[in-house]
């Protein structure tokens, strides 16, 4: 059924293609969106043109094409299939998760990126296929990247004959080039102009914004509005009610048939409300308006927490070059962008790939499976963040998928044949037994496609179920089928005589409440939470988390709950509920069996010591007592972490004992070792042997508080010199009056006496501390005790500044001594007492 294909601009593409597979058995083809690629290659690689231009080729074997999503993998081969006119199914066929459509006539079959890594795993050597084509290989997904890796090792070791086509619609194909050791080869794509006008929603909402922008479109043709997600594609939709056009939504989360819609001309003018899913993977025909909201649903897991979600992050300005093209491709036209050109030019250049930002544990287990447990030396375009990498071999390993080594286990291979991420894929297996193999897949099936409308995860399993739509019964049959038998479950404690988790016929008797909780606490035990006050919205997590739930939200007030979907901004000191299912007490308890804890501790909580025997589910304290007697090992150590954690603080520091502190780091600083060091630091990391004999004593907060500190503080004092303190820096000086002054050491490098100057009549230099090598700065006061002057060299001072001084104080100060020479005259304390001029 050869024929001559449609005349696009790939065309012009294909011979130095051919040449490229033909010589070096790779290729890395750059295209932009619309060029048909996707389309037209795969049939001239299968020789199912008639066109005299295009070169031949005998390809003896099946071509599979790689799509990064669902949606446009169906949309691939139903295109393929009318242009030869023939069903899909037939020579040109698809296999997607849940759904394939494909036979032993089938030539072409195109796949998703997902559907190629698991038929990796299972034959590496792709046994009759010729060739592999990864289409879009610029949008960085996961699997895109795993698929490309395994395929370039599969080449090396297995299937020198195995062509492989790499396809991107950006120009950013070094990596890709080097990697495959590949030529690249680029088709251009004649655009028509495309009018870009700046947008920038005022104060209002961007959702309102949009509807309003899109309401005022003037310019002829079918209008593509792109959308972050469902969410906001419902809402604009409801906004667009009334308009003079059809409203079509396009996402992944449609049926075929709603997609295929989505795709295909109409009888008036379309309002297309597309996610990124109609960026590069899809053609949609008609367009020649634009209306771009700017951004883009992307995954983020947040590790140190556990928490993974999608997240809405402004586009790329590759993305958005993209999305824009979509505009010119049958006429001239226009884009409207929801920002301004200032901030378009703050855009990062290109999306980031997502092994750089996702929860990689789905990506670990294949690479376990596929015997590189850390991904070294594979082809991958980035290497995995090793911290997230790590993060997710410590899930694989608590699930039991791998073992130590990283190698996997053969449970890990069962939760890898469900299809699905391994947290799910452990609840589906392990759920099954406990509410019934239908319910375990319908729960799961529910988590998996986040199918949540509002943060009632009960609630959108009842309506999955009344909706039960064909995608919704194909995916539950597809997981159900999934499940080995099991033997009955022994009879367990949740629910209790309610249809807890023992209830008979595997848990058929189970209300839907403790069902969906067990299985949610089966696939994320450490989101199990209580509620931190009754009745409140506030949540504390089994992982130690803290989550709100939204105002209004009608789960607010439950006592328990399992959380399905939380993410946290950056910064915020809790996270948000996206989606929960309440359960009682007992049924969190067994959700969560493998937190449960029970411990003896004696611990610094909060500012002082706690002792208690204590029951948790994680973070969560459900029973505790105090003790009466606890470890005297474990107190101590309590209370140094808690010197530690709130600093010297907890200890009350009297004057003789800030002196001493002050005296001794003024010894330490003039003489060094042994004298010891003084400073916070060193104070905490020494508590445990000047402080002690008094810890032994202490039991709480308090008994800190009541310590000695400056006997403590001399049980650093060695030997050798813990009898020379008076002499290397003494607490009080004696000066020529007969007067004993204190000295002040707040500064180790300058100890000061602060002492009237009549008193120090009669010295010539300074005193002198720490063995003569350090001089008193010398604070000399006027009768009122104000200073008058500050020296460490006594003789220059009465040399030159005393006079000075003399002059100015006394006339103010008639009945003090101001002897003309201060060396030889008598030195007083007494600050009335008659003198002589």
């Amino acid at each position: 059924m050869p024929l001559d294909l449609p005349d696009l601009p790939v065309r012009s593409a294909l011979p130095a293609l051919a040449e490229a597979l033909t010589s070096r058995g790779a290729a890395v083809l750059v295209a932009p969106p619309g060029t048909g690629k996707t389309t037209l290659v795969p049939l001239v690689l299968a020789g199912l043109s008639s066109s005299a231009d295009l070169p031949s080729f005998a390809v003896a074997g099946r071509i599979v094409v790689a799509e990064p999503r669902r949606v446009a993998a169906r949309a691939a081969a139903r295109r393929m299939a009318s242009l030869l006119g023939t069903q899909v199914g037939g020579v040109v066929g698809y296999s997607v998760r849940g759904d394939r459509r494909a036979s032993a006539e089938t030539r072409i079959e195109v796949v998703t990126t997902g559907v190629l890594v698991r038929r990796l795993q299972r034959d590496p050597e792709l046994s009759g296929t010729a060739t592999v084509m990864l289409d879009e290989c610029h949008e960085r997904h996961l699997d895109a990247d795993l698929a490309l890796a395994f395929l370039t090792e599969v080449r090396e070791t297995l299937r020198p004959d195995l062509k492989l086509i790499a396809t991107s619609a950006t120009a950013a194909t070094e990596r890709l080039s080097d990697l495959l050791s590949a030529p690249v080869v680029t088709a251009t794509a004649p655009m028509f102009p495309v009018e870009i006008r700046w947008t920038p929603p005022g104060s209002g909402r961007l959702l309102d914004h949009i509807a309003t922008v899109v309401r005022g479109v003037t310019a002829p043709g079918d209008v593509l509005v792109f959308l972050p997600g469902v969410r906001e594609i419902t809402t604009v939709a409801g906004l667009l009610r009334g308009l003079d056009a059809d409203v079509i939504p396009l996402h992944g989360r449609q049926s075929a048939a709603d997609q295929d819609a989505a795709l295909r001309p109409g009888p008036r003018r379309r309002i297309v409300l597309a996610t990124a899913v109609a960026e590069s993977s899809l053609t949609v025909p008609g367009v020649r308006v634009v209306v771009d909201a700017g951004l883009s649903r992307v995954p983020r897991m947040d590790h140190s927490r556990g928490l993974g979600a999608l997240v809405t992050v402004p586009v790329s300005r590759a993305s958005a070059e993209q999305r824009a093209g979509r505009a010119g491709r049958e006429a001239p036209g226009v884009v409207f962008r929801c920002w301004s050109e200032a901030q378009h030019h703050r855009l990062p250049a290109h999306p980031e790939p997502e092994i750089a930002t996702a929860d990689l544990t789905s990506f670990a287990l294949d690479l376990a499976l596929w015997g590189h447990p850390t991904g070294a030396g594979m082809a991958l375009p980035d290497q995995p963040p090793p911290g997230a990498l790590q993060s997710a071999m410590t899930t694989l390993h608590d699930l039991g998928a791998v073992a130590e080594d990283g190698r996997p286990t053969s449970r890990g291979h069962a939760l890898a044949r469900a299809g699905i991420h391994p947290r799910l894929a452990r609840a589906l297996l392990d759920g099954a037994p406990l509410v019934g193999r239908r319910r375990a897949a319908e729960i799961v099936a529910v988590l998996d496609e986040n199918r949540t409308a509002g943060d009632d995860l009960l609630a959108a399993w009842r309506q999955s179920r009344r909706d039960n739509t064909p995608t919704w019964r194909t995916e539950v049959r597809r997981l159900t089928s999934a499940i080995p038998p099991t033997p009955a479950p022994v009879a367990s404690e949740a629910g209790g005589g309610q249809g807890g988790a023992g209830a008979s016929e595997a848990g058929g008797a189970m209300a839907d409440d403790v069902a969906a909780g067990l299985v949610v606490g089966l696939a994320f035990p450490e989101r199990v939470a209580r509620v931190r006050e009754p009745g409140g919205r506030t949540y504390l997590m089994a992982g130690g988390t803290a989550a709100d739930l939204a105002v209004g939200s009608p789960l607010a007030g439950a006592a328990w709950l399992v959380v399905a979907a939380a993410d946290r901004d950056a910064g915020a000191r809790s996270a948000r509920i996206r989606s929960a299912v309440p359960i009682d007490e007992v049924a969190a308890r067994e959700a969560a069996a493998t937190l449960r804890s029970s411990a003896t501790e004696i611990a610094w909580v909060d500012g002082d010591v706690v002792a208690r025997s204590v029951d948790r589910l994680g973070a969560i304290v459900l029973t505790e007592r105090r003790l009466d007697r606890p470890d005297p090992a474990k107190l101590r150590a309590a209370l140094l972490d808690g010197l530690r954690k709130d600093g010297l603080g907890l200890l009350t520091w009297s004057r003789t004992a800030t002196d001493l502190r002050e005296r001794l780091a003024f010894a330490r600083a003039a003489l060094g070792d042994p004298w010891p060091a003084v400073d916070d630091e060193s104070l905490l990391t020494a508590a445990e042997h000047w402080l002690g004999p008094d810890l032994t004593r202490a039991r709480r907060r308090a008994d800190l508080a009541r310590i000695d500190v400056a006997t403590a503080l001399r049980r650093l004092l060695p030997w050798s010199v813990a009898g020379r303190l008076d002499d290397v820096a003494p607490e009080r000086l004696p000066v020529p009056s007969g007067s004993r002054v204190r000295v002040s050491y707040a500064d180790p490098a300058a100890p000061v006496l602060a002492v009237k100057l009549q008193e120090t009549f009669g010295w010539r230099d300074a005193p002198r501390l720490a063995d003569g090598r350090i001089p008193v700065l010398l604070h000399l006061l006027s009768p009122a005790g104000r200073p008058v002057a500050v020296t460490a060299d006594l003789a220059s001072f009465w040399a030159s500044g005393y006079q000075q001084v003399r002059a100015e104080l006394r006339g103010r100060y008639p009945r003090h001594p101001w002897p003309e020479d201060p060396t030889t005259a008598a030195p007083t304390a007494r600050t009335n007492r008659p003198h002589r001029r």
